[in-house]
This record gives structure tokens, sequence and C-alpha cells, in this order.
């Protein structure tokens, strides 16, 4: 990286919460039908970890929301980009993002899923901004609570670049 930045949550810490999300995961859907939903574009480094550690069969499908364009900040006006082509009745879905903070798009899409009779539907985010919710909704799995801070790395981008990055961090002059 070539601005000043400050890692707020290790690449090892991340490592340590994605095992310990999937062996919870591989507990509370030991007896049921799991489809992981992954929401791209930054969920997908934390749904490819988190996936292979859960010890289940597991099925894995990706849909494409925007609230954001290229700001900073949620519009709060969520719409879908790229939609599930399957059949999610007989699945219990799991929808994985990177992070939730006003809580729109979360609560959007789990909305939306549910009228498509799923047997049951929740969430699981890495990273969980509560200062920022402007709905009601609560993860049902979270890796970490944060405060109020603009992070990226992880697949969390700034503009279009950093999803690469293994740490999360800051920029130490935003």
């Amino acid at each position: 990286m070539d601005e000043k930045c400050k890692v707020v949550i290790s690449k090892e810490e991340i490592a340590d919460k994605v095992k310990e999300l999937g062996q919870i995961i591989t507990n509370d859907y030991k007896d049921k039908n799991l489809l992981v939903v992954s929401l791209l574009k930054g969920s997908f480094i934390f749904t490819a970890d988190l996936v292979r550690k859960i010890n289940l069969r597991v099925r894995v499908e990706f849909m494409t929301t925007s609230s954001y364009g290229s700001q900073e900040y949620s519009s709060g006006k969520v719409r879908v980009v790229n939609d599930l082509h399957a059949n999610i009745e007989d699945y219990d879905i799991l929808i994985v993002d990177d992070i939730v903070d006003s809580g729109n798009t979360m609560k959007f899409i789990m909305e939306y899923l549910r009228k498509r009779n799923p047997k049951s539907v929740k969430s699981c985010v890495l990273l969980d901004k509560p200062e920022r919710r402007e709905v009601e909704i609560e993860p049902d799995y979270y890796g970490f609570r944060i405060p109020d801070l603009f992070i990226a790395g992880y697949g969390l981008n700034y503009g279009d670049y950093y999803r690469n990055v293994e740490d999360i961090f800051v920029f130490e002059d935003k």
C-alpha cells in the first residue's frame, strides 16, 4: 500500500474469528440444508474463508446489491443488481456480507429472500458497526463489533481498491 494506514484487525485475528464462526455455524446447521448467499462484491473473501471452515455440505450462491455507488456512505436505497437463479424453498439460508452498518442492505435482502419461502433466513457478517444503524436489525452471527470508522481491506474497498489487503485497516489521514 502506498498510503499511510493503521491495521485495526490483523489477518491473524480475522483467521481466528472465521474459524470460530465456522465452528458455530457447523453446529447450528448440522441437521439443515444450508445455502450460503454471498453478497458481492465485499463479502467474497470472507465467504470463501468462512465456507471452508463450515464442516457440512454447503451450497453457495451469489447476489450483487448496490446501495453505495462509489460513496463512503450508503444511500439507503438498495437494489438487486444480480439476483439468485435458484429455487430456495428447501434451504436454510445464511446471508453472508462483509459488514452491516446502516442495516439497509441486510434488512432488504432478508425480507426479499423470505418472500421466496426458504425454511429459514439468517445473517452472518464479519463486521458489525451498530453506531451507523438506520433500521432495526441485528446480525445473527458477527465476527467483530467495530466503532464508526471508515475501514478497508479483506474484501472491503475504498474506491475500487484495497479488497486484496489481508488486514482490515484505516487510513490515518482520513
